[in-house]
């Protein structure tokens, strides 16, 4: 059984070509509202779960923050196998921070990992926000995601990283 976002119906959330711009606990500049330091936004949702739905081929989506989680947990998924290689701290980050400045591609243009998951743009102003939000989450995600990768004295987690051979929803990662 599949892990659910707990985000199903948020009031007052602005959507972007059908993804929900949900609230982070960022210090990262971007269009995400903020959230309360205390309360576990999407970002945290993803982490937790990633371990359990990468073993998934399916996954029934039951709120519009779901597709956000298949988003992120596929990030996760190429996250961890840029950091496959990395045998420091050090080297993780600078493998991250590599990841975190190639270009975010939005649906419709080549390189969006699922077509059909998000309906295209109706404006360019709508794929600028969704490319803008998609930017800052992944910046968000690859730094906690850093954090649970490599032990407090710098040393890579195999129980993490371990993950990084597994394939979500039968997609290959480069």
């Amino acid at each position: 059984m599949v892990y659910h976002s707990s985000f199903v119906d948020e009031e007052g959330i602005t959507n972007a070509c059908g993804c929900p711009l949900l609230p982070l606990k960022s210090h990262i500049k971007g269009p995400a509202p903020a959230s309360d330091q205390d309360r576990t936004d999407i970002v945290d949702e993803a982490i937790t779960f990633f371990r359990a739905n990468v073993f998934f081929r399916n996954f029934d989506i039951k709120s519009s923050a779901d597709k956000l989680l298949i988003y992120l947990t596929l990030y996760i998924n190429v996250a961890l196998k840029r950091l496959g290689g990395c045998r420091t701290l050090a080297e993780g980050t600078k493998a991250i921070i590599n990841l975190g400045l190639e270009k975010v591609p939005v649906p419709g243009e080549s390189g969006f990992p699922f077509p059909g998951l998000f309906p295209l743009p109706q404006s360019k102003q709508e794929a600028d926000l969704l490319r803008n939000y998609l930017k800052q989450i992944r910046e968000e995600t690859s730094g906690r995601l850093l954090s649970v990768a490599y032990r407090p004295n710098g040393t890579p987690n195999k129980w993490w990283l371990a993950f990084a051979k597994r394939k979500f929803m039968n997609i290959i990662v480069p």
